[in-house]
């Protein structure tokens, strides 16, 4: 049995003792190596090799529900699969296995089997393969393990090279047959057999030729006798069947040349050979570009510290990251990479982010701050201790998150996928189409012609650069994505982001920095500013509310002690209410006040005037007379104003939503130049102002996108035609989003708006190119213009043809890894940037 990771999701968790009793339940569990149980989420993370069905078993025994989490993965390498109708074949395979849903990936030759609820993942990965092999596509899972990424890029770049070689040395064997005899034919004319000796001498090179079919191109011939079995048909199917037919044709020559009349007794053996030697060499070619699109992830891997520096029993010692554990302290220098995620106990120092977040300028870390796997400590020794390790690190999410994505198929691919299921048979009907035609209705030698045209139909036909032209554009993209600091979450996400139109943006943590703090205290007699304080604190202190948390930081900061709170009522879109020294407090905006029948008049015109300046005034009222005003300030992000105009002249409209008061919101509008705003939205209400956006743009095919902090604005994420998770840092786990992005910077909504279109843009390149190739080729191969010209194209022609299609539409999809957002976020100068983060 593997060993892997697997996620659960609960049901009945009430407190801290269900998690150490669903813990201790699955600790038990033969196989288990770790078991981590999150009581927030209600899931469960084991490692081990314990099957899923056992565990879900064992949570049940002590009395809890349990189901393996939909989205559980597994990647499965398809070494077989060569082109778009083996893809078809693969997919139509796995649409009878219930429990699974399985996305083929044919430039990186993997399918990604997804549970969708399954309690048996073992088993319906077992099917999954015994299906596969079935159909001809015996596969091999990918183990996962803590390195498990590291080790499957090793092995598969070492696979690669291994392979590059094994198909430069056989075209070069068939080249250096086919390539003389071409010269010759060209030289001399002479390929025909019209005497014994010709016979004799054509007869060895058929011999050579037919060994070199088999050494050369025996793949393809295995191929072809393994689609056969299975009733399939795929790019082999044709090179196999053009090339022996050249190669069949001529020993019939060669052999009986008194069968044919004088003018057919043409051989094909240096078309064999060439055809052969071409497509080999083409897919080396092909191969080795294939590699650059893995480099995204090569560079993410290269991020990861072998080693670490522990202490353990008062030494410090160096061991390899693998050997880490939960809870051990550990020491990283400076200049050195921070081996696993954790919580700094010791030191200070600045540390370079910018492989998570895209942010260039280090940040300084202090203890109690968290720090990531791969960042790079600059300049301070840091004491941590270590609390995500292996798979659980930011960056192993990160690296996941990628593979999964790179795998994940696009709407756009649909048409593709449709014409890649029918399109080897096709080409053979329309092979034996042209090649009847010729035979009954061409010109002599007739017998000679069918040959020519049935061959180079067959050879110049491309099912692999329609196959490519969707999954290499989405492997270049995607990795792209993840150097600029953008987690494309979900498969339509890079497609769909190239039609927004209209972009609605949170105000608090997205336009603004999301770290409020108190401005003004206005109080009326016979309170102080300390009193009012004092109270509002001490009522703020029980709410999650990032306006609380401003003042109980303000009290904090000039050392006020807190009191008691009872009755603490927090009323969402409104304000909060409780008892305090026995005072009913209230503590919110005008229509709180209003609602419990507080006069605000004596303070309504100041609160105005600190709205329109961008604060947000909250009323303070003591037994339920006015006592002042507190008034909270989150100031605009330093390149928000920039980044919205960003999105302005890539033709997007932008909309903000917040829960502030008219005035506040108003005058935040204007200074980020934003179009449109509605002001004191309740948080559960936003979802219904994106349905209705969508609803007025729909007939127009617009698509409406929302960036938020991906907390409390997941309903609103998750209706959008897509949703921005944004600053989330090391948290890439929002579900409710379809792009994370890890900065905190609305430029990472215009760069992944910007990529997405580039990603677009370069695939329908790819797709017109491999439809246009096909559409025009095929008919010439099958000799439409020789009414016109008097000439037929050669087969060696259509196997160089056909190979250039498939290494253009990989090159072109290569373009991809030189993209650069229009703007670079990063070329802010140092004035721009907030003092904090100046240092």
């Amino acid at each position: 049995m593997t060993a892997r990771e697997t996620e659960l999701r609960l049901s009945g968790l009430r407190c801290a003792s269900c998690v150490g009793k669903v813990e201790k339940a699955l600790l038990a569990v033969v196989g288990v190596t770790e078991a981590s149980v999150n009581f927030a989420d209600s899931s469960a993370r084991v490692a081990g090799t314990a099957s899923s069905e056992e565990l879900v078993n064992a949570i049940e025994r002590v009395g809890f529900v349990a189901e393996l989490a939909p989205g559980t993965s597994v990647i499965i390498s398809v070494a077989a699969m060569n082109c778009a109708s083996c893809v078809g074949s693969i997919e139509k395979s796995m649409q009878g296995i219930d429990g699974v849903k399985g996305t083929v990936n044919l430039a990186d030759k993997t399918v990604l089997v997804e549970s969708t609820g399954s309690t048996d993942i073992d088993k319906d990965i077992h099917t999954v393969l015994s299906t596969l092999a079935k159909v001809g596509f015996p596969g091999t899972i990918l183990k996962p393990g803590e390195d498990s990424y590291e080790r499957q890029q090793a092995q598969q770049e070492e696979d690669d090279r291994r392979r590059y070689r094994y198909l430069l040395k056989h075209s070069a064997i068939a080249l250096g047959l086919g390539l003389p005899l071409m010269i010759w034919g060209m030289v001399t004319g002479e390929m025909g057999v019209n005497n014994p000796q010709e016979q004799i001498a054509w007869g060895v090179v058929g011999v050579v030729t037919g060994l070199i079919l088999y050494f050369s191109g025996g793949h393809f011939f295995t191929g072809l006798w393994q689609s056969l079995k299975h009733g399939n048909a795929n790019m082999d199917t044709l090179v196999a069947l053009g090339t022996s037919a050249a190669w069949l044709f001529s020993m019939i020559v060669v052999l009986f040349p008194q069968w044919l009349p004088a003018s057919a007794r043409h051989v094909y053996f240096e078309a064999s050979a060439m055809i052969i030697g071409l497509i080999n060499l083409g897919h080396a070619l092909e191969l080795r570009a294939r590699g650059k699109t893995s480099e995204a992830v090569k560079r993410l891997l290269g991020l990861q510290a072998r080693t670490a520096r522990v202490i353990r029993d008062g030494q410090e010692l160096d061991i390899p990251v693998l050997q880490v554990r939960k809870g051990d302290t550990l020491r990283v220098r400076p200049g050195e990479r921070i081996p696993v995620d954790g919580n700094i106990v010791g030191g200070t120092s600045y540390v370079d982010e910018s492989m998570l977040t895209g942010e260039p300028i280090p940040v300084e870390k202090k203890l109690g701050d968290t720090i990531s796997a791969g960042t790079l400590n600059k300049n301070g020794s840091l004491l941590f201790r270590a609390e995500k390790v292996g798979s659980e690190t930011a960056l192993a999410q990160i690296i996941a998150l990628v593979k999964k994505a790179q795998s994940a198929k696009m709407p756009i691919a649909r048409l593709a996928d449709k014409i890649s299921s029918i399109f080897v048979p096709a080409v053979i009907v329309i092979a034996l189409l042209a090649a009847t035609v010729w035979f009954f209705a061409g010109p002599e030698p007739r017998v000679a012609h069918m040959l020519v045209v049935t061959t180079t139909v067959l050879i110049i036909a491309c099912p692999c650069a329609l196959g490519l032209a969707t999954p290499m554009s989405v492997m270049v993209g995607v990795g792209k994505a993840a150097e600029l600091g953008i987690l494309i979450r979900k498969g339509d996400a890079l497609q769909q982001a190239s039609k927004l139109t209209t972009l609605v943006l949170d105000k608090t943590g997205t336009i603004t920095k999301g770290c409020p703090t108190v401005t003004e205290i206005i109080c009326l007699e016979p309170y102080t500013e300390i009193e009012l304080l004092t109270l509002a604190a001490s009522l703020e202190q029980a709410s999650e509310h990032p306006l609380a948390e401003a003042i109980v930081t303000s009290a904090k900061s000039r050392q006020i002690e807190l009191k008691g709170v009872e009755g603490f009522q927090a009323i969402p879109g409104h304000g909060v209410s409780g008892n305090v020294d026995g005072q009913v407090l209230l503590l919110g905006n005008k229509k709180l006040m209003t609602d419990t029948g507080c006069n605000i008049d004596r303070l309504a015109g100041t609160a105005e005037k600190l709205a329109k300046q961008g604060q947000t005034p909250m009323f303070m009222a003591i037994d339920h007379c006015l006592a002042g005003i507190i008034s909270v300030s989150d100031p605009i992000r330093a390149d928000s104003q920039t980044a919205i105009k960003r999105l302005h002249k890539l033709g997007i409209t932008v909309v903000m939503l917040t829960g502030d008061n008219r005035l506040t919101a108003q005058a935040i509008a204007r200074q980020a130049g934003i179009d449109e705003f509605h002001a004191e939205v309740l948080p559960e209400d936003k979802a219904g102002h994106v349905k209705e956006l969508q609803l007025l743009l729909a007939r127009s095919g617009h698509k409406v996108g929302m960036a938020g902090d991906g907390i409390n604005d997941a309903p609103a994420l998750a209706q959008s035609d897509v949703g921005f998770a944004i600053g989330t840092g090391t948290d890439v786990a929002i579900e409710s989003a379809d792009v994370t992005l890890m900065g905190a910077s609305l430029h990472g909504v215009a760069d992944a708006i910007e990529l997405s279109r580039a990603t677009l843009g370069n695939i329908k390149q790819n797709l017109f190119g491999a439809f246009i190739y096909n559409t025009l080729g095929i008919p010439i191969a099958a000799g439409i213009l020789f009414p016109f010209t008097g000439l037929l194209l050669n087969p060696v022609i259509a196997g160089g043809a056909m190979v250039l299609s498939s290494v253009t539409v990989v090159s072109n999809a290569n373009r991809l890894r030189w993209f650069k957002p229009s703007t670079d976020k990063h070329q802010m100068s140092y004035d721009q940037v907030e003092p904090t983060e100046q240092r």
